[in-house]
């Protein structure tokens, strides 16, 4: 049997569009595999986001050519760095057969087959930016979590981020379509969907039918099952009344709001091109805590931004003290070509920036203990994950908030909801036992 084997590189949107490339190699007949070595064809679905995501792609491009060379292989990239370079890498790597942008996978099948019969020496397909790809069913790694791109392509243009210049205008999938995956997911027994997208909150947008992420989120969780949802990314300026209440109103949705911030400094802010202040974002942050009780709050965090000042800074931290964020993803600003940022005056220090991702550092890891800490002495609704990483005796699970509990418990409740009351705590951990 042939075998195929797929790199995925970047975001959870690439890990949706690697499960849906998966999925397509299986009907084709091919038998998914991790060794490179024994493949007949790889795909590498490529991250181009960050400056240095180039050089990761080319050592593994640089791997795969003695493959080739030794036994033969179809090589094709994919994803966000296929998108922007397109034909330009197969003049830098003749190896590569298929060059496939984010909006075409749906193109692999037909691909794949042309290489094989050699209609095409290479193919490249990077077009169709304002069409949505086709419906394509997903072959998940996890046996408990679903994802589902509910939007392609992004409107923001915030001035770090090279996103909307690879991946299109903003597109979003008839709900139809997507009520159709969660019942079809919820079905095969997955128990966590998550729906992704550059910014779900502005879902619908284009739509002349009044579908909207609020109306989306209630359509989703009148289907059946025990499941929960979460969502990636909203975007602060879009996150209207009528979803908080929907939220506040459905326990199917996760307690865990991912609400990026990238700098507590309304001047940073506007250079930013994010289109709230500081003062807003602490006002929708504690609008959300309010109308949702219990909910989690987490961040993206930009240190160093052009032009970023000490008070600058020091209005960030003073942000993450006021709310209080869970956990937050924090960034040093790296300068991406091909944004409005690359070009600013007063790029910062690299040792400056050192130090201020370290100073955000320390106040987050404070401010994590001190949540955690309120999980002590109760007890919450799990969904568990499995045996944990570190120590096969025990089962890691995570609360609607997405906190990671680890608890006793028979391996057999994997992919089950159960009930752990938490006794003990770590900054990021929480240790607790199953009961009834």
């Amino acid at each position: 049997m042939k075998k195929a084997s797929i790199i995925t590189y970047g975001c959870q949107m690439n890990t949706n569009e690697s499960a849906k490339i998966k999925k397509m190699f299986q009907n084709m007949g091919y038998e998914i595999t991790d060794n490179i070595e024994e493949s007949d064809i790889t795909f590498l679905n490529t991250c181009t986001v960050r400056e240095g995501a180039a050089t990761q792609i080319y050592g593994k491009l640089g791997e795969l050519k003695h493959i080739k060379e030794n036994k033969g292989m179809i090589i094709g990239v994919t994803g966000c760095f296929a998108q922007e370079q397109g034909a330009e890498l197969i003049k830098k790597f003749p190896q590569i057969d298929i060059v496939m942008g984010n909006q075409n996978i749906g193109r692999i099948p037909q691909a794949v087959d042309d290489i094989e019969h050699g209609v095409d020496k290479h193919l490249v397909f990077t077009d169709y930016e304002d069409e949505l790809p086709p419906r394509l069913d997903a072959d998940f790694d996890s046996k408990k979590t679903a994802s589902i791109s509910i939007s392609y392509g992004c409107n923001n243009f915030c001035t770090f981020c090279i996103v909307p210049y690879v991946r299109g205008r903003e597109r979003s999938v008839p709900m139809s379509e997507i009520l159709y995956d969660v019942r079809q997911y919820v079905t095969k027994g997955y128990k966590e969907i998550i729906l992704l997208g550059q910014n779900v909150n502005s879902y619908g947008k284009e739509f002349k039918n009044g579908d909207n992420f609020a109306k989306l989120l209630d359509e989703i969780c009148k289907v059946e099952g025990d499941f929960i949802v979460r969502f990636v990314s909203p975007h602060p300026r879009d996150f209207t009344d009528e979803v908080i209440d929907v939220i506040a109103k459905n326990e199917k949705i996760a307690r865990s709001l991912h609400l990026p911030l990238q700098s507590g400094s309304s001047k940073i802010l506007k250079a930013m091109n994010r289109g709230y202040t500081k003062e807003q974002y602490i006002a929708l942050a504690n609008k959300i805590k309010e109308r949702i009780p219990g909910v989690a709050l987490t961040a993206d965090i930009i240190v160093g931004f052009p032009g970023e000042t000490e008070e600058d800074f020091q209005d960030t931290l003073d942000v993450v003290r006021q709310i209080q964020f869970e956990n937050s993803f924090m960034f040093m600003y790296s300068i991406r070509r091909g944004t409005r940022a690359a070009t600013m005056e007063a790029q910062i220090d690299e040792a400056v920036k050192k130090d201020r991702l370290q100073r955000l550092i320390d106040v987050q890891t404070i401010c994590s203990l001190e949540e955690s800490k309120t999980y002590v002495g109760k007890t919450f609704r799990v969904l568990v994950e499995g045996e944990s990483k570190k120590n096969k005796e025990v089962l890691s699970g995570r609360t609607s908030t997405n906190k990671v509990v680890l608890f006793k418990g028979d391996k057999s409740l994997e992919g089950t909801f159960v009930n752990v009351k938490v006794n003990d705590c770590k900054t990021w951990t929480l240790y607790g036992e199953v009961v009834e």
